[in-house]
Parts: structure tokens; C-alpha cells; sequence
């Protein structure tokens, strides 16, 4: 039995309707590993750099710097938490340019203003070149409104309540495609500021149980090197705290930008409905 094809203008609609959730799928894959594959080339070639050792050695010298400090942590932690501090950086840098883009080219509060001048005198057409123009997730939504603004316009058939009805609910189907794609990766930052700063405690946790260890067994105290093996351990820690921070700034910072937009859309669709139930007829 011959499968049926799809015509050119439905396969290209299928294209572009999972082109951008399987783009941020593959780019959260690769981040992740470019971020791993960076974290241990980073502990390896710029951190165990023999010059920020005494006499060369990364292993048994002690550090010079900071760097040489860091190193000390243990391949075991260090390079994991560099790894998801470069992931934060890396998902952050991305969800500020999809985030940006979705918000369309003018601003808006300016775009949704010119929304309403258009339909206050009835130019719907004009209103949907606007959109075109906006490009972005909220002027989609408002350009998926106004087009069943007008076909509603057109059906004698039914009572306005209904139409209203019609119209709030495509709105809403509108808002609910778009917002997934907006909160895409968001939960890989949420994760990153949940496990940076346990896995620094781990690492320190470590790093504290092998201090006190090789105190034990050299016998005579040894408060130097008791202190130097702390603050080996500790900068696991610190990298864990870097970490979270960083990672809590840029999920507060996205998703009050996400509720931003959502606000502009159903600002713009209270606009479409206010207009349509302010005709008469």
C-alpha cells in the first residue's frame, strides 16, 4: 500500500514548526559536552600548568598562585565545576539571544500601541504587516489573534458571545505554543544553581577527609600543611557557590523576562478581544 506524501507546503510547515525545539535540543546536548570537554582541558592545561607549581611539579609542589590552588581541588571535582559554571555561560548566552528575539525588533510596548491604533481604526491588514515586521514569539500570537479576528468578522452564523469565545481561545492556544519554546533550557540553569554548590561541598568534604588523613599519619602536627591541605579543599566550595550564583542571577533574570512577555501577549489579546466585542453587530 502507497503511503500518502505530503504536499511541498505542509512539509515545509512540519520543518518549520519542530525546527526550533530540535535546534535548542541539539544545542543543550552539545553545551553539555563542550562544557565537560572544556572543564577537564581547563584543569588540565591552564590550571596543572607546571609553572604554578614549586619546581614544576603539579603533583607533589605546592601551589604558586591561584591557579595552582584551584588545580588542587582534585581531577575528581574541579573539572566538573568548571564545567557547569562554562554551561551556565554558555545556556545564559543563549537563552539571551532567543529570549531577544523573541521579543520582535521595536519594543513592545511600542508594537502593542501600534496594534491598537490599527484596529481602533479598523485596519486589520495594517495591523498583521505590523506583526510581519515585529517578527518574534508575541507577534506570532497576535498575528494567530487577528487572523481569526477577520475570519470571525465574516460569520454571520453564530452569536457574538461565541465569537468571543472563539477568539479568547485561540489566543490562549496561541500563548501556550510559544511560552514552551521561550522556557526552553530553563531547567538547566534551575539545575546548575541546585547541585554547583553540592558538589563543592562534596569536593571540600573530600579534600578535608585527605588533609586530615595524611596529618594523621605523619604523626608530629603539622599546622602548615594542615592549613594549606583547608584551603586546597575549600576552593571546591568556592567554585560551587560561583556557580550557583551565577546560575540563580541568570534564571531570576530570564524568567522575569518571560513573565514580561507573557504579560505583553495577554495585554495584546485583551486588546484583539476589547476590540471585537466593542463592534456592533
Amino acid at each position: 500500500m502507497t503511503t500518502p506524501k505530503k504536499s511541498a507546503p505542509q512539509v515545509q510547515k512540519v520543518a518549520e514548526e519542530a525546527s526550533p525545539s530540535s535546534i535548542t535540543k541539539i544545542f543543550a546536548a552539545l553545551a553539555i559536552i563542550v562544557a565537560l570537554a572544556a572543564g577537564y582541558l581547563i584543569y588540565i592545561f591552564i590550571l596543572g600548568n607546571p609553572s604554578n607549581f614549586e619546581g614544576g611539579d603539579s603533583y607533589a609542589g605546592h601551589p604558586l598562585n591561584m591557579l595552582g590552588t584551584i588545580h588542587k581541588g582534585g581531577i575528581a571535582i574541579v573539572p566538573i565545576l568548571m564545567a557547569l559554571n562554562i554551561l551556565v555561560i554558555l545556556i545564559g548566552v543563549e537563552r539571551f539571544i532567543t529570549l531577544g528575539k523573541s521579543g520582535g525588533k521595536a519594543p513592545a510596548a511600542d508594537f502593542i500601541k501600534s496594534i491598537r491604533t490599527s484596529l481602533n481604526n479598523n485596519k486589520v491588514e495594517d495591523a498583521m504587516k505590523a506583526c510581519d515586521a515585529q517578527q518574534g514569539s508575541l507577534a506570532n500570537v497576535v498575528k494567530t489573534g487577528l487572523g481569526r479576528y477577520k475570519e470571525l468578522n465574516s460569520v454571520k452564523d453564530m452569536d457574538k458571545d461565541a465569537k468571543i469565545a472563539a477568539l479568547e481561545k485561540e489566543l490562549e492556544e496561541a500563548t501556550s505554543l510559544e511560552l514552551p519554546m521561550m522556557s526552553k533550557n530553563m531547567s538547566i540553569i534551575s539545575t546548575c544553581a541546585s547541585i554547583g554548590t553540592l558538589v563543592g561541598l562534596i569536593g571540600t568534604v573530600f579534600g578535608m577527609i585527605k588533609a586530615f588523613s595524611a596529618l594523621a599519619n605523619a604523626g608530629a602536627p603539622d599546622t602548615a600543611a594542615l592549613a594549606i591541605g583547608i584551603s586546597e579543599a575549600l576552593i571546591n566550595t568556592a567554585l560551587g557557590i560561583i556557580c550557583s550564583a551565577l546560575a540563580i542571577v541568570c534564571y531570576n533574570y530570564f524568567t522575569n523576562k518571560i513573565d514580561g512577555m507573557t504579560y505583553s501577549m495577554d495585554e495584546a489579546g485583551y486588546s484583539i478581544v476589547g476590540q471585537f466585542q466593542s463592534q456592533k453587530g
